[in-house]
């Protein structure tokens, strides 16, 4: 009998599968991420990680020209207004007896004044919300992500189209 073939309980000879595609597909795997990994690193696929030479010279002896090819958007005329907090009763069967919950709200500066006064509303709003959602969709891994984005449109609705750019999380704490 040869390593190849096993022989069953009824006087057969079975094919054992071979390994050396498995071995294969892991030796091209390992050098396809170590590749791309290489490339990424040597900034040799554009607009991806690595340094660009440009980037190295603006810093070169120290000096540092303000410019920064990686640099976000300046934020431009925008305020943060912050919302008094909330604590919403979780009721029974929850984990935690509260939810603490306190945010700001990105705005831009032209409508700050409209918008802070109508705080008590978006307050109103956000209160409603968070006592109507179920507790499963709060304790769910990924709930401030979706909780966010509702809250948001929420209150994008009640201050008017462009007057509120985003809604800032500080603290959501069960309690």
């Amino acid at each position: 009998m040869t390593d190849a073939s096993v022989e069953a309980d009824d006087g057969e000879a079975v094919a054992k599968p071979s390994k050396l595609p498995l071995i294969i597909g892991l030796v091209l795997a390992l050098l396809g991420g170590g590749g791309g990994f290489l490339a990424v690193q040597m900034g040799l696929l554009p607009g991806v990680g690595g340094t660009s030479e440009a980037h190295d010279d603006s810093h070169a002896g120290g000096q540092d020209t303000g410019h920064d090819d990686h640099a976000a958007e300046p934020l431009g005329d925008v305020s943060f207004l912050e919302l008094p907090p909330l604590v919403v009763s979780l009721g029974p069967g929850a984990s935690a007896e509260h939810l603490r919950f306190r945010a700001s709200l990105e705005v831009p500066k032209k409508h700050a004044g409209a918008v802070e006064a109508i705080i008590p509303r978006i307050q109103d709003v956000l209160n409603s919300y968070l006592r109507a959602v179920e507790l499963a969709d709060i304790e769910s891994p990924g709930a401030l992500l979706r909780l966010r984005a509702q809250m948001l449109r929420r209150v994008q609705l009640v201050a008017g189209e462009g007057r509120v750019a985003d809604l800032l999380v500080l603290e959501f704490v069960l309690t």
